[in-house]
């Protein structure tokens, strides 16, 4: 297991250079070949299906050797025809595309209250996917409860473990990657014990990597949602704990230990932290101290906002000023510009923004663009989809060429 930084790319990436291995290889006609598939593999995927000329102008590359580098990609099942292009004039071409059954992917977003699995070909493109409620009482429950839900969406696809081959999992907390588990964890009891996430990775029979999930949100919402083309975003994941993410020029920043953006664990003045007065309990705690009454959780304590119930519009506006302090501090560390609201509490952006905003100006000159989230509850699945594509797209490639000619 592993859980190395990732460029947040996503499925939308420019092409790189071929996989190299760790240690440099004296150049080769088989190196030189190995970099011409990998470079129009990459033009394929991510400008769609191309005939052999609009490669070669692409690329730089001459005909014959796109020609025979397709010739590869195809007789390694990484490329397939994908139709004829027939111009008004010239010759009819023929159009390729990657294979997107080469090999597939699971992304698994764990949560306190649901566990989101999608399994995703290489394109990218989601071929199955579970969302069960999460409903284990020990960690072990849980862990086994993950291991289900990719097993029948991986059966549902006609598919089994071995067409898997990488799964990338999110999880709050910190992935300790010496003592291979999670740390700072406290919503999921038990979380932390040794041992879990083998027992995942036992049960999914294929490789897998373990990221905080407030950084995988930040990855999907770069690749896909609000923080796309931003120079340095924020999204703050705001449910039942409260976690940051942040991506600086399209690469996720996880500190030295995968500990940043770890804000729930700051202390506030007047003791406790940030999380406690931040997360989604903090608010229902604060309806209730306003005279809220019954069981209430933070989504209805925000419906009966909208509603105008001035206590629980007060409840909200106290939520915006404890996500203010936490952003004026924020916005003087990192200097971002744009904060993505999203998470549980990310649902209710319509009421938060404003007030938000009001509270930052009162609190420091430094205001950041504030967005909501545009994935919503899909942010860490999509990030974890991204990430798992990102590992697995090189692995297929060196395995299915290896040994080619």
């Amino acid at each position: 297991m592993s859980s190395r930084p990732v460029p947040a790319d996503g499925p939308e990436a420019e092409p790189g250079p071929a996989p190299q291995p760790r240690t440099a290889q004296p150049w080769s006609r088989q190196r030189l070949r190995s970099n011409n598939e990998w470079l129009l593999l990459e033009r394929l995927r991510t400008d769609g299906p191309s005939s052999r000329a609009q490669l070669a102008r692409d690329t730089g590359l001459s005909k014959p050797t796109v020609s025979a580098a397709l010739a590869t990609l195809e007789q390694a099942g990484l490329a397939r025809e994908a139709g004829l292009l027939a111009p008004e004039r010239g010759r009819i071409a023929v159009l390729y595309e990657p294979d997107p059954d080469a090999g597939h992917v699971l992304g698994i977003d764990i949560g306190r209250a649901r566990l989101r699995v999608a399994l995703a070909d290489l394109t990218g493109r989601i071929v199955s996917r579970q969302d069960v409620p999460n409903r284990g009482r020990t960690a072990n429950a849980v862990a086994d409860s993950v291991v289900a839900a990719a097993r029948t969406a991986t059966a549902e696809a006609g598919l089994d473990a071995t067409d898997v081959v990488h799964a990338a999992i999110g999880s709050p907390g910190v992935w300790d990657e010496t003592e291979q588990r999670v740390q700072y964890a406290p919503n999921l009891p038990g979380w932390g014990r040794r041992g879990l996430f083998e027992r995942i990775e036992a049960g999914l029979g294929s490789r897998i990597s373990v990221h905080n999930d407030a950084n995988l949100a930040a990855l999907g919402e770069y690749a896909r949602g609000a923080g796309a083309g931003s120079r340095l975003f924020v999204y703050l994941l705001i449910g039942t704990g409260l976690g940051m993410g942040v991506v600086a020029d399209g690469v996720l920043q996880r500190g030295a230990r995968g500990a940043a953006g770890e804000i729930g664990l700051l202390p506030l003045p007047g003791g406790g932290t940030l999380e406690e007065a931040a997360a989604a309990e903090s608010v229902v705690r604060t309806a209730k101290e306003l005279g809220l009454t019954g069981p209430l959780t933070a989504k209805q304590v925000f419906a009966a906002a909208r509603t105008g119930d001035r206590r629980a519009v007060r409840a909200v506006r106290r939520e915006a000023e404890q996500l203010a302090w936490s952003l004026a501090v924020v916005s003087a560390v990192l200097d971002p510009d744009l904060v993505v609201l999203g998470g549980g509490l990310g649902h209710g952006a319509d009421l938060l923004l404003e007030p938000v905003e009001q509270a930052m100006h009162r609190l420091t000159p430094l205001r950041p663009r504030l967005a909501a989230s545009l994935l919503g509850d899909e942010a860490v699945l999509q990030g974890a989809l991204a990430t798992a594509l990102r590992t697995a797209r090189p692995e297929v490639f060196e395995r299915r060429t290896a040994g080619l000619g």
